[in-house]
């Protein structure tokens, strides 16, 4: 959230003056349109955290019409008279606050609301928004497409990271965690896939309908509510993680073998990493080929397509990194795609393939001019970069130097450490370099600059 400006005042010794002076400098009774992301500025939202989001949805892939009722569950930060919540596209038919009608208005991707009465700071308060239209995604600084992805059946959906305003009203910044509610309805014969535990599936009068619980908080760019013709496959792994995979006809045959290395890949990656951070698992596999990217949304990654075994083992490990341990700010990012990155190395590498130690070389050895020394990973310097190839390869070699300069016991008790302590939560660049210094009792500011905010090729190591 951008820093109130300062003032400084001259005192005065008339009462009547002290009192303005202090009335002036009384903190704004509005919430703020943005929590003050550098590369998105108008990402979430100031002056309350959303606990939980219940949201009732219905969609007719033939028509393409969503209608949806959000409810969500927040507390206010600081007293309110005024908020916004980030929705874009969809016309909101009604909104209240408590059982009030609110007044609102449309200002770009906010949606701006004026509550009957001020919010105390502190106080509970529930927001209902009714909504419907025809969503669609958002194209992103890079040219890609994330939302509410219309597909052949149904809709691909993807949120990170602006998209999930194209669906439903939400405070859509990584800062803000909630635990979720999903009541989907569906023509009968598709699927209706979201994140957690599959609650219920009932089918009445030509529709079936889907409820899902996401307990564990997750930012609202994770959330989907994909829907398909699906073969669905459910089953519990022997350590109790509940999975539900959803697959495209039209990828079933390249996606089974893969999909049956799930449990093992999970069970790899916990011992690597700490305990799985969620109750449910799986995938949903889609036939989207205008899409052209997977996504880690939480406990079940969408897949545009069948994924490849690397594919897969970058996705699930996400639900540590990105997921359960998410970003404070997306310059952050590395935190997520070099972590995801650098498993798929240690997979290979455990798994009879390539060392990491040769992927790294492999990637050292290309010249000064590649894309690889674009830009540092620490500090992409836009929102059209947090995707590109330094963020994922070169945080991936980053990783690596830590690893070789502190040794194995020490790096992967860091990548435990990091995933149990932010478990949950959220982290910073600066936290973890203090973590790996303290877990291996080495200096490392040179290294992390090196490697993480200097432009150029870095010397090798």
């Amino acid at each position: 959230m951008p820093k109130a400006a300062r003032r400084t005042f001259v005192l005065v010794t008339t009462p009547v003056a002290l009192v303005a002076l202090i009335g002036a400098a009384a903190p704004a009774a509005t919430g703020s349109k943005g929590v003050g992301d550098p590369y998105f500025p108008l990402a979430g939202n100031g002056g309350y955290h959303v606990e939980h989001y219940d949201l009732t949805l219905g969609y007719d892939p033939g028509t393409r019409h969503l209608d949806g009722k959000a409810v969500l569950t927040a507390r206010a930060t600081q007293r309110l008279t005024r908020f916004d919540l980030d929705f874009k596209g969809l016309t909101v038919t009604g909104l209240t606050v408590g059982h009030a009608k609110a007044a609102f208005r449309r200002d770009g991707q906010e949606l701006v609301v004026t509550p009957r009465r001020a919010l105390s700071k502190g106080e509970r308060f529930s927001v209902t928004v009714t909504y419907k239209g025809r969503p669609g995604p958002v194209k992103d600084p890079d040219g890609s497409l994330d939302g509410w992805i219309p597909t052949d059946d149904g809709a691909f959906v993807a949120g990170e990271p602006q998209g999930a305003m194209t669906w439903f009203p939400a405070n859509n910044h990584p800062k803000d965690k909630s635990s979720y509610d999903f009541t989907i309805t569906v023509p009968k014969g598709r699927t209706a896939v979201a994140n957690g535990v599959l609650r219920s599936q009932r089918t009445a009068h030509g529709k079936t309908t889907f409820r899902w619980r996401q307990s564990e908080p997750m930012a609202a760019y994770l959330a989907t509510a994909t829907v398909g013709k699906f073969k669905v496959e459910q089953f519990t792994t022997r350590d109790g993680i509940r999975v539900y995979n959803a697959v495209d006809a039209r990828e079933a045959a390249a996606a089974a073998p893969v999909l049956k290395k799930l449990p093992s890949v999970l069970e790899w990656e916990s011992k690597l990493f700490g305990c799985y951070p969620f109750r449910a698992a799986g995938s949903i596999v889609d036939h989207a080929p205008n899409v052209g990217y997977a996504l880690e949304t939480q406990s079940r990654p969408v897949y545009d397509r069948a994924p490849d075994l690397s594919t897969l083992v970058h996705e699930n490990a996400h639900q540590w990194f990105g997921d359960s341990v998410s970003l404070t700010s997306w310059k952050d990012i590395w935190l997520n795609e070099g972590f995801a990155t650098y498993a798929e190395w240690l997979y290979a590498e455990q798994h009879g393939g390539d060392s990491a130690q040769k992927a790294f070389d492999d990637l050292y050895a290309k010249p000064a001019s590649d894309e690889l020394w674009e830009f540092p990973p620490g500090n992409p310097g836009s929102g059209g970069n947090i995707f590109g190839t330094p963020v994922y390869a070169r945080g991936a070699m980053t990783l690596h130097v830590l690893r070789t300069t502190v040794g194995d016991r020490a790096f992967f008790g860091i990548l435990r450490a990091w995933a149990g302590g932010h478990r949950d939560g959220h982290g910073t660049t600066a936290q973890f370099a203090r973590l790996a210094e303290k877990v291996s009792g080495k200096k490392l500011d040179g290294l992390f600059k090196t490697w993480l905010s200097t432009p150029g090729k870095p010397n090798r190591p």
